[in-house]
């Protein structure tokens, strides 16, 4: 297979591997954009007779790259030489270097919400996404400074009750377990 395939091939039946991400923990609990996602994922495999494999769920942001479910869903796709899926490109990432690199890798990879782009169309779609992300990213951050001025003051409110070294300590924490959840994967590639 010489990159990624873009378009159903019709009779020929396929085997996915899905990949679900939502980017906050508040998200990942509620469920909602992960069942509309496996809902959408679930309706395409039905609508091209596939099969899926392994489904792979994260709660990462789409900006980061080190997403461990990511690299073991990849990893799974790359061994049994299977299709990655995902609901929309934007739960795969919003940054056109990404997706170029994962076009380069070799493993094939499809979007159910939009199966018959090809190479170019995904390259203006993650271009647009990144460029989103930027957008959404800069009135985050006016709409914060925004509060700070008025006054608000900002933080999770358990950290604010906690103090900032009892905070710094957590978040010590969180990042020593993601490297511990971590290793395996990078040793094994």
């Amino acid at each position: 297979m010489n990159g990624p395939i873009w378009v159903h091939a019709g009779a020929i039946s396929e085997t996915f591997v899905p990949y679900f991400r939502v980017s906050t923990e508040q998200q990942g609990r509620s469920g909602l954009g992960l069942e509309a996602q496996r809902r959408t994922v679930a309706d395409y495999v039905r609508g091209v007779g596939g099969e899926t494999l392994e489904a792979f769920v994260e709660v990462e942001s789409g900006k980061r790259k080190d997403r461990p479910e990511l690299a073991r869903a990849l990893a799974l796709a790359r061994r049994k030489k299977e299709t990655l899926l995902v609901a929309k490109l934007d739960r795969l990432a919003r940054n056109t270097h990404f997706i170029t690199s994962l076009q380069q890798s070799g493993v094939s990879f499809r979007a159910a919400d939009m199966p018959q782009a090809n190479e170019f169309m995904v390259q203006i779609l993650a271009a647009v996404a990144e460029y989103e992300a930027r957008l959404i990213s800069e009135r985050t951050k006016a709409g914060l400074a925004s509060a700070r001025a008025r006054g608000v003051r900002l933080g999770k409110i358990e950290n604010l009750a906690m103090g900032n070294h009892a905070a710094a300590r957590l978040n010590a924490a969180r990042a020593q377990a993601v490297a511990t959840r971590m290793r395996p994967i990078i040793e094994a590639l």
